[in-house]
């Protein structure tokens, strides 16, 4: 299926061609990536993965690391963010502890420990993660990815939680679309201007040294930067792509885990659809950087836990269902006007 086969397909249905605007956009993306004129959105699940990260320590939030643990209990509880949201919208929801410090809670029906370590490393004094852990880290995405192909779901979305977290996704913004550093931090979850600075000094000194060995050798380059939960991201979508799942990603720490993924294993992000545009002002250029659109745009958004992604999911019911159930032209008799 190609985009040009979809949009000759929309421009044959009921309606003058284009006039749905960027819902066709979405009908074109979902088919290309299902390779099928009648494109599926159920089942779906998110995924949230939970980490805690070191450099904290430097004063780059506003928040207290303790307030991961606490927002992951208000997850699995159903009173968080994208726990409501995943409920209005239809969509399965599971959050996997990946990187939370301290003691995990028990496993459940939402959610699952399978903790690498107790966080990252400061990445602003030593390397956030070994290659090794790294890697533990992407087979945990790699596992949850497989278990959501194996049950079933057509379209699935990664989420995060982690205090701390828009600093590596600003190293890896910065490190792997080679935007500079400052033009890729911001102020993440309501960071002052003390703290902010305190985070511009973090990621320049971070993706200076990352740079250095990136191109004899990622791996190590990504991991000395990356989050737990960001590289469980990554594995995430690099399994979902390989299955053929639709794979929606959420905001700038979710992108970040995008870029790891294209960079890794190239052709990742033919499967993935832009739910929105961050006010985070890294994520434009990341997005850029994977050819991606957002579809929902101007809307201020910065929160994570999938909740952007959480909102396309009725726009994309309505973007099959345009494409999948309308009638064509011919089939309603309708003509058009000779010019």
């Amino acid at each position: 299926m190609t985009p040009r086969l979809a949009r000759a397909h929309l421009d044959a249905l009921v309606k003058p061609p284009g006039s749905l605007g960027r819902l066709e956009d979405l009908a074109v993306r979902l088919c290309v990536i299902q390779r099928t004129l009648a494109p599926r959105t159920t089942p779906r699940q998110v995924v949230l993965f939970a980490a805690d990260h070191g450099v904290v320590a430097e004063g780059v939030t506003a928040w207290p690391a303790d307030v991961t643990r606490q927002m992951v209990a208000a997850i699995v509880s159903g009173g968080a963010a994208s726990s409501v949201l995943a409920a209005s919208t239809g969509t399965g929801l599971r959050l996997i502890d990946v990187g939370v410090a301290g003691p995990g809670l028990p496993d459940g029906p939402v959610h699952v420990c399978r903790k690498v370590r107790a966080g990252s490393r400061n990445l602003a004094r030593e390397p956030a993660l070994t290659v090794e852990e790294f890697r533990a880290a992407v087979a945990v995405g790699e596992e949850q990815a497989a278990d959501a192909a194996r049950d079933g779901v057509v379209v699935v979305a990664a989420g995060e939680m982690g205090i701390g977290n828009s600093t590596p996704a600003s190293c890896l913004t910065a490190l792997l679309t080679g935007s500079p550093p400052d033009a890729a931090v911001g102020t993440g979850a309501g960071a002052g201007q003390l703290a902010l600075e305190r985070k511009r000094t973090a990621v320049r000194r971070a993706v200076a040294v990352a740079s250095r060995v990136l191109a004899a050798d990622p791996e190590a380059a990504v991991a000395s930067v990356c989050g737990l939960e960001i590289a469980a991201m990554a594995g995430f979508y690099r399994r979902a792509a390989a299955s053929g799942r639709s794979v929606v990603v959420d905001g700038f720490i979710a992108t970040a885990a995008a870029l790891i993924a294209e960079h890794l294993w190239p052709g990742t992000a033919q499967f993935m659809v832009a739910a929105h545009l961050s006010a985070e002002p890294g994520h434009a250029a990341a997005l850029a950087h994977l050819g991606l659109e957002p579809a929902l745009d101007n809307w201020g958004m910065r929160l994570g836990e999938g909740t952007g992604a959480l909102l396309l999911m009725p726009l994309l019911d309505a973007a099959a269902a345009v494409v999948g159930r309308m009638a064509t032209l011919d089939q309603a008799g309708v003509r058009a006007n000779e010019p």
